[in-house]
């Protein structure tokens, strides 16, 4: 992997909460401390809300809400799209809502759901509201497990296969948001895998069914399916890059798993990783520039490519666009009968 200029937060979290080094566990245990003290505050932000202290509010749409417990990379964005899809496939006018964080989140939406109504407000009920009078009749809040401020008629939790070989303690000395046993807040759980195997994520999943037996479980593969050309939009098969040199561009959450994926194509991959979120300055633009000309291809997600499309020199040869999809290897149906049963507008007012 190539550190790129601003991943140096990335490699150093990377290292603090997977590393089973001397230092790394040093490190962890000097953070212990802050990790009780984040424990504490989050136990009593959980109890004002299950008491009333502390007011939820309710949206004027029938809400699915998809989240996870853990720090990026558990594949929020896919599914959530691919759920507004679901809704937009059967006739109905989804909305997602997102905090706004990072600013590349809504365009991928607005990408991967044309039909979508796309709004990014850190106040969901403001959103919601904005949400309803663009007509939309259904929305799916993205990254809203910890929202507890909004009620929801369907809560659903992802849970990654890979981030769950990582340390177990909560922030800052591990990945985790809130402690396990917040899971039971979920309606229903998708373990979602990209480089693990499936029989890791069978584990997870399992061990999710015995915990809360009767919850729906489903396990989804987030892989690319194809590939297209970032500006021109032309189609072109993975198997394209079977052969071939690639640079394969992440400025996301979990850039090695999209390595491995872009590698499993026969392809020889060179990784070039970013910060979660970069906003890709000029001398970023101009040093993948330079690497498109020592390789046969660059390939980047499509959270950098909206970021990228619109600055790309019309000289040089466009990057191509790995095309995320979301594969149900088991439990599929569940989620989905999770989804048809949510309330119509009607009915929900």
């Amino acid at each position: 992997m190539m550190a790129a200029p601003g991943s140096w937060v990335h490699g150093a979290v990377r290292f603090l909460w997977r590393s089973r080094s001397p230092l790394a566990r040093l490190a962890r245990v000097i953070l212990l401390p802050l990790s009780a003290l984040y424990a504490i505050v989050i136990a009593v932000r959980n109890v004002l809300y299950r008491a009333g202290a502390l007011a939820v509010r309710r949206l004027p749409l029938p809400a699915v809400a998809v989240g996870n417990r853990a720090v990026g990379g558990a594949g929020k964005t896919p599914v959530a799209a691919w759920i507004a899809g679901f809704y937009a496939g059967r006739g109905r006018t989804p909305a997602v809502l997102l905090r706004g964080y990072g600013g590349d989140e809504p365009k991928v939406h607005e990408r991967l759901v044309p039909g979508a109504v796309v709004v990014a407000d850190p106040d969901r009920v403001a959103g919601a509201a904005r949400a309803l009078a663009a007509g939309a009749d259904v929305i799916v809040l993205d990254d809203a497990f910890q929202t507890l401020g909004v009620a929801r008629d369907l809560n659903l939790a992802l849970v990654s296969a890979e981030i769950a070989r990582q340390v177990p303690w909560l922030l800052p000395a591990g990945p985790w948001r809130e402690p396990a046993r917040a899971l039971g807040r979920a309606d229903g759980f998708i373990v979602t895998r990209k480089r693990a195997s499936f029989e890791e994520a069978q584990g997870v999943a399992g061990a999710l069914a015995a915990r809360w037996p009767g919850r729906p479980v489903a396990i989804a593969h987030l892989a690319p399916a194809s590939l297209e050309g970032m500006v021109s939009g032309r189609g072109l098969p993975l198997a394209a890059l079977a052969g071939h040199r690639v640079v394969a561009v992440a400025g996301i959450a979990d850039p090695e798993s999209y390595a491995v994926q872009v590698r499993s194509t026969g392809a020889s991959v060179q990784l070039v990783a970013y910060q979660d979120h970069h906003p890709y300055g000029e001398a970023d633009l101009q040093r993948i520039v330079r690497l498109a000309g020592t390789a046969d291809y660059v390939v980047v997600t499509e959270k950098d490519a909206v970021k990228l499309r619109h600055r790309w020199p019309a000289d040089v040869r466009e990057p191509l666009v790995a095309v995320l999809a979301v594969r149900w290897e088991s439990g599929g149906d569940a989620i989905v009968h999770c989804l048809e049963s949510l309330p119509t507008l009607t009915r929900r007012l």
